[in-house]
């Protein structure tokens, strides 16, 4: 099936099984090993993509519903010579350890923080308790969303 989606930013359009899952044409497909896959199964949020801004777990999606969609995945928000804010602050703050986890941390970050330019802290493990990290235990996770909202509010951009 011909499926058309802007992703990252780029227009794409591919033959792909309907019932392919996301997660997979993203890794293998599409040649974008940011979006990891850990449980399969919807409860880890390591494969958290935007998917018309708003997160959305690639292991559960199926390439069918890529169509006319606007993608975006680790790989689409931030390179190695300008990174976004939130990735810069999850490397200023520790927040990385392993690194399997932090795509879809900063996926999720990079949204809660549009929505919720001035979170507490509170308000951060929240926005965060789907995606889950077998190495830390959060603080600094916490502490780069923080740091990350800080900076954007003086830029006054998610951006």
């Amino acid at each position: 099936m011909k499926i058309s989606f802007a992703l990252n930013g780029r227009p794409v359009t591919r033959d792909l099984p309907p019932d392919r899952r996301v997660v997979d044409a993203l890794r293998e497909d599409l040649g974008l090993p940011g979006t990891k896959e850990a449980c399969g199964t919807g409860e880890c949020g390591a494969c958290t993509i935007l998917v018309d801004g708003v997160p959305r777990l690639s292991c559960l999606m199926l390439a069918a519903q890529l169509e006319g969609r606007k993608i975006t995945t680790i790989e689409g928000i931030g390179k190695a010579e300008k990174p976004h804010p939130v990735q810069e602050a999850f490397v200023e703050a520790g927040a990385v350890q392993c690194g399997f986890c932090t795509p879809g941390m900063v996926l999720t970050a990079v949204h809660f923080l549009e929505e919720n330019p001035g979170p507490t802290r509170e308000e951060i493990r929240e926005a965060l308790s789907g995606n889950i990290c077998r190495c830390t235990g959060y603080q600094k996770i916490v502490d780069a969303v923080e740091l990350a909202s800080k900076r954007l509010s003086k830029k006054g951009t998610t951006e």
